[in-house]
């Protein structure tokens, strides 16, 4: 796990700055933290269906594999990747791929539940499709 030093004090611009020095990795792993905190404090006491679908939509990668992704994909655009790293590469994508699958079948369950469309609860919650979708 990364480490940030900070004074005992910090401002949000001191806190934005410390977070700037994440790793691709730190910085999504962060980010699911946070975004978990916040769906807590929004809706603190959630129905126990809704809250369990919560903690798997804000579950994320291991931090591993997003590690070893990076490398990967680093690798392949400076040419240096060999084909096991080509072929490891391209598993690594189809457990992301199927890990976003999951999270999207999550969503459509919460979404479900909440009688909203997935696209409401996607506002909702601060979630962007990516630029590639």
């Amino acid at each position: 796990m990364a480490t940030i030093q900070l004074q005992s004090q910090v401002s949000l611009d001191a806190l934005i700055s410390g977070v700037e020095q994440l790793s691709t990795p730190d910085l999504e792993s962060l980010a699911n933290q946070v975004l978990a905190i916040r769906a807590k404090r929004r809706a603190p006491s959630l129905p126990r269906k809704e809250a369990e679908l919560f903690q798997k939509i804000n579950q994320g990668l291991p931090v591993e594999v997003q590690q070893r992704f990076s490398i990967l994909t680093t690798k392949r655009r400076t040419k240096t990747l060999t084909p096991e790293e080509h072929q490891e590469l391209l598993g690594l994508v189809d457990d992301i791929e199927q890990s976003d699958a999951k999270r999207v079948e999550y969503l459509a369950e919460l979404a479900q539940l909440r009688n909203i469309s997935i696209r409401v609860l996607m506002n909702q919650l601060g979630i962007r499709s990516p630029a590639y979708a």
